[in-house]
């Protein structure tokens, strides 16, 4: 397993700093691997489409059924890449909504009543 999962896993939510830091690395990670999956589809259609191994009468003329199915084949890399990018949005939104609805805990109104002084005479 990576070590940046691992990084993850480890990590205990503390408090508000422990869930940007959360947050902030499962963004990197996400981002990281989308981009990974964008590289390998591009590789993984060179590859494909050069192995030629399609229909031998196509060959002649440039292969066009070894280009559409490798293709299809990265178009699946493809759209990993475009839900992890979804995923480390969504993971950049934990931090903020998280903040959001606990906005009152983290930083509690300061309360400016006095209290009643029975002694002030």
């Amino acid at each position: 397993m990576s070590t940046r999962i691992d990084e993850l896993s480890d990590m205990q939510f503390t408090g508000a700093r422990s869930i940007a830091q959360y947050s902030t690395a499962s963004r990197k990670l996400c981002r990281d691997l989308a981009l990974e999956y964008y590289f390998s589809a591009d590789e993984l259609e060179a590859v494909l489409i050069g192995s030629m191994k399609g229909n031998p009468l196509l060959k002649l003329v440039g292969a066009p059924d070894v280009r559409m199915r490798a293709r299809r084949v990265a178009k699946r890399l493809r759209i990993m890449g475009e839900l992890l990018q979804g995923a480390a949005a969504e993971s950049s939104k934990l931090n903020a909504q998280f903040r959001k609805e606990f906005a009152d805990v983290i930083n509690p109104p300061k309360t400016d009543t006095k209290k009643f002084n029975f002694k002030d005479d």
